[in-house]
């Protein structure tokens, strides 16, 4: 049996190895950077629609005839001022009365502090004027939830 004493690859070898390993990655990253962005537009968009839901209640929510997820709007009979009034009982606001249902029945979102900002770490836009919360979705564009 004779058999080289040279074994292994050569240096051409490894060198078309990685080329084609770095051509693989360049076509790869773009392709996995939009899956990226499309999931944190997706994660920003269900979490708009929870503070929405925070704000201005959800209206299938009915037990009796009567509304039992009001949200803040629902409870406090007014918007809150700034999205900080969902966590903690802004002052002048009445806490909750169990026999007339009025009043702050909070925290109405998680007090762990993301509801503040999107998946790309930006601060929500909350304008009560116009109904809407906005994001600015990191790359420029936008997405707002009306309420």
């Amino acid at each position: 049996m004779n058999r080289s004493r040279h074994s292994g690859f050569t240096l051409l070898e490894l060198v078309m190895v990685i080329v084609v390993l770095g051509i693989m990655a360049a076509v790869a990253v773009p392709r996995l950077s939009g899956i990226t962005d499309e999931a944190k537009r997706s994660a920003t968009l269900k979490e708009m629609n929870a503070l929405r839901e925070a704000i201005a209640g959800n209206p299938s929510g009915i037990s009796g005839g009567h509304a039992v997820l009001g949200g803040y709007e629902g409870d406090v009979g007014a918007l809150p001022s700034s999205l900080q009034d969902l966590v903690t009982k802004p002052g002048g606001v009445a806490s909750w009365d169990r026999y007339t249902q009025t009043g702050w029945d909070g925290p109405y979102v998680d007090s762990g502090g993301g509801y503040s900002t999107d998946a790309w770490g930006n601060a929500y836009q909350y304008n009560s004027g116009a109904r809407t919360i906005t994001s600015t979705a990191g790359g420029g564009t936008q997405i707002v939830v009306y309420f």
